[in-house]
């Protein structure tokens, strides 16, 4: 049996915390999978929170959120073409089948330096709780 190799990308440093985690700050992406689909956020500190994300555009095509200035301005972020998109999942007890993703608060990424902050979104078209289902 082939294990797909692990791929670690660089250290997220949030500029503010995610909601309930105000002790942890930084993370990592890691993903969760072989083909990229799926991704941890792993906090750095061993007793950290962990969470299943996305990169949106790849089960949502069609997603293409207005992100508040104050966002791209907390990032250093001029253009928001540059920004990179994370969305939570959550997967319920009925299983994986019946996961969704947070389409409503996504984690927004500079890649140039690797500074992240998770943004709501003003607009009610983008739900929290959308399938992963495609």
């Amino acid at each position: 049996m082939t294990l797909a190799p692990v791929v670690t990308l660089p250290l997220l440093g949030l500029v503010t915390p995610l909601p309930g985690f105000p002790e942890f700050r930084d993370y990592v992406l890691v993903t969760a999978d072989g083909d990229g689909l799926l991704f941890w956020l792993q906090s750095l500190d061993a007793d950290g929170p962990r969470f299943l994300a996305i990169a949106p555009a790849r089960y949502f095509p069609d997603y293409d959120p207005v992100l508040p200035r104050s966002a791209l301005a907390e990032l250093g972020l001029d253009d928001p073409a540059r920004a990179q998109l994370f969305c939570l999942v959550t997967v319920p007890a009925e299983g994986p089948a019946a996961a969704t993703a947070n389409l409503r608060a996504p984690i927004v990424v500079d890649p140039a330096t690797w500074r992240a902050t998770q943004v709501l979104l003003p607009d009610s078209r983008h739900p929290i709780r959308r399938p992963l289902r495609r």
